[in-house]
């Protein structure tokens, strides 16, 4: 099934998909950091499907976070992934559902990059990745 997104809406799953790896690497204990955002990136890279194709679209110019802190950075984030899924779900329930499984996955490579269970600030920023992605 094709689905028709405009180019914001492209550019809102980008930031999406790409907020999670910054949102996790900034999660992360220091020296670690580079290790979370790769593994997430690379997560990021074998997704398919229609969302697969809007991700491996993002160019630089694309993927703006301005914010100079992680609670910044987290107030465009966590809204463009609610968004995500509900631009998704009005064209297509699969590719929501796909979106999602993209973004755990992600956060679950970062989760594993960090060695031995995530720490409490991963864990909460997981959390609340996952309750963006189910509003």
């Amino acid at each position: 099934m094709t689905i028709n997104l405009t180019a914001q809406d492209e550019t809102t799953i980008r930031t999406a998909a790409y907020g999670v790896v910054t949102l996790m690497s900034s999660a992360g204990i220091a020296g670690s950091a580079h290790r979370i955002g790769t593994d997430a990136s690379l997560a990021l890279a074998a997704a398919t499907g229609a969302v697969g194709h809007v991700i491996a679209g993002a160019k630089a110019k694309d993927l703006k976070f301005p914010g100079k802190s992680t609670a910044a950075i987290a107030d465009q984030v966590l809204p463009a992934i609610s968004e995500s899924v509900r631009l998704l779900a009005a064209e297509d329930a699969a590719e929501a559902e796909n979106f999602r499984s993209v973004v755990r996955i992600a956060i679950a490579a970062a989760e594993r990059a960090h060695k031995g269970e995530p720490s409490p600030v991963m864990a909460e920023m997981s959390r609340k990745i996952n309750e963006a992605l189910n509003a």
